[in-house]
């Protein structure tokens, strides 16, 4: 499986789908030789390689009413709906310590995607190049525009890498992996409108008129993406994974009843799914059993 990539899309608080279909791959020893995640997806997706079984659904779910992690307190005091600090240190660190060693010695290349503010392209981060600065980057593409504060990083000012990459099928592609496995968080069908809120973003952001045009064109930029994905499918390229049943979960979402709804839909959809995906990965290494297949996506 040396050429199979794995993508997370983000999407703010229904990233906890992506949360329970990769505890499904966790509990059967799946693991991707190379991991690019979103916002979101990249969060889930160190997790992932920490090997930290039910992290994310406690991250991403359990903590959801405590008022520093997602409140108007938030907004008022420090300009962020997230309580960033609160996510990438707190929690990070001392409520629900994240197994950095584990993590940085995994195998797997993991390459996060954020936004350039001064020239609003895409930038990749692979983890082979910046492992020790890794959390700082999940946090740049976490930081969603308008509710969360930008991250300099060297010489770089940084956004959420959903604006200008929601799906960074190329960036996979251009690494080298000619499949890809794909993890979305909303339903087929789904075609994202135009921001609502542009003349506020036009304001915040006057100093990056970059941001500013890749804001403006973000939602062609993800339909596009969109379709390049389901034509890749049609041609045995890409395989997707995407909720089954219609998403009830806003991307700012406190209602625990709902997260737990969608992270089970994650953890059963991937369930039913394990077969095609086997599949999926043993036509580039063709192999006589389906028990060699299963072993061709464990590690």
């Amino acid at each position: 499986m040396n050429d199979v990539g794995l993508i997370l899309e983000g999407g703010g608080s229904r990233g906890v789908y992506t949360a329970g279909v990769l505890q499904y791959l966790m509990e059967e020893n799946i693991y991707f030789p190379y991991v690019i995640g979103v916002s979101s997806g990249a969060c889930n997706g160190s997790s992932y390689l920490s090997r930290q079984l039910h992290r994310n659904k406690r991250v991403n779910i359990d903590y959801v009413d405590h008022p520093d992690y997602l409140s108007l307190k938030n907004w008022f005091t420090k300009r962020q709906l997230f309580g960033m600090d609160f996510l990438f240190d707190k929690i990070m660190n001392h409520l629900d310590p994240f197994d950095y060693e584990t993590f940085y010695q995994a195998k797997e290349e993991f390459v996060v995607t954020a936004t350039d503010c001064m020239t609003g392209e895409a930038v990749y981060f692979h983890k082979s190049l910046y492992a020790a600065e890794m959390i700082t980057l999940i946090r740049a593409s976490s930081s969603l525009p308008l509710i969360a504060p930008a991250i300099h990083f060297h010489d770089r000012v940084l956004l959420d890498g959903g604006i200008t990459s929601p799906i960074p099928i190329e960036q996979s592609m251009i690494d080298g992996n000619r499949k890809n496995v794909v993890i979305l968080t909303k339903n087929r069908g789904y075609i994202r409108k135009a921001e609502p809120f542009y003349w506020m973003i036009r304001r915040k952001y006057r100093n990056y008129p970059g941001l500013i045009q890749s804001i403006e064109k973000r939602h062609h930029i993800y339909n596009d993406s969109l379709q390049y994905l389901y034509d890749e499918e049609k041609k045995g390229n890409v395989f997707i994974i995407c909720p089954s049943e219609k998403v009830n979960v806003g991307r700012i979402e406190k209602n625990k009843d709902k997260l737990i709804h969608l992270y089970q839909q994650g953890y059963k959809d991937m369930k039913n799914t394990v077969s095609q995906l086997v599949e999926f990965c043993s036509q580039t290494n063709p192999v006589k059993h389906v028990d060699e297949n299963l072993a061709i996506c464990k590690s």
